[in-house]
């Protein structure tokens, strides 16, 4: 896992950084103003991502962004979900003149933006991303395009860590999720085999039975026995 990352200095690792900075959304978020500091002519910078059927936007640096990337999302049109899909950059030096996303270019105008540079994003395991810069002057960002390149290609390898630190967080805490259940569901059946003096497949299948007539969650239900004995 490389330290030299936007958002993380030499000495760290990712899962250091995020444990520092607050969590994945701070640290991406972080991303995205040093982004709008690295580029010229940059007002506001966002992270956009597909998953699965749909796009959304990870991480913005300002309020500006959220607005412009969802019109873009509803609409299925616009830079960055052109860059996304396409895997081309997306520019458009001065909306007043720019013919490919009416709607899109319609709604960007009536908040100040006046121009936008879209960089696709090479994010493992994710089918599509982009980084998305607004400036608020036309042709503002053209100076700016190759540091925006340069810093696209190290914020993809820094999306890439930040989005599997999270997946192994998430599958962290569905297997806590399950051993709790697991737990749980063990004491009833220890109760029921103690109560009833039954052996633990009788003891378990009786608690399927109930959970089944009582629509209710296998786990719920031990819970709810377990807490119930213990005079909870």
């Amino acid at each position: 896992m490389s330290p030299d990352t936007p958002g993380t200095s030499g000495s760290d690792t990712l899962e250091m950084a995020i444990a520092r900075s607050g969590g994945l959304d701070t640290l991406l978020r972080d991303l995205t103003d040093r982004a709008v500091r690295a580029v010229p002519g940059a007002a506001a910078c966002s992270v956009t991502v597909r998953r699965g059927d749909r796009l959304l936007t990870l991480a913005g640096s300002s309020d500006l962004v959220n607005g412009l990337d969802q019109r873009q999302y509803e609409n299925g049109s616009g830079p960055c979900v052109e860059a996304a899909d396409t895997g081309l950059e997306q520019y458009a030096p001065d909306l007043a003149a720019e013919t490919r996303w009416p709607r899109y270019t319609a709604y960007a105008r009536s908040v100040g933006v006046r121009c936008v540079l879209a960089l696709p994003l090479v994010v493992q395991r994710e089918r599509g991303a982009a980084l998305n810069f607004y400036g608020v002057e036309p042709g503002v960002l053209g100076t700016g395009r190759r540091a925006a390149r340069a810093f696209a290609a190290q914020a993809a390898d820094a999306v890439s860590l930040a989005l599997r630190v999270e997946r192994e967080t998430d599958s962290v805490a569905d297997v806590r999720t399950a051993l709790l259940s697991r737990s749980v569901i063990d004491q009833a059946i220890g109760i029921l085999m103690a109560q009833e003096r039954i052996n633990a497949a009788t003891a378990m299948e009786r608690l399927r039975r109930v959970s089944q007539n009582a629509n209710m969650k296998l786990r719920d239900l031990c819970a709810e026995l377990v807490t119930r004995t213990a005079g909870g």
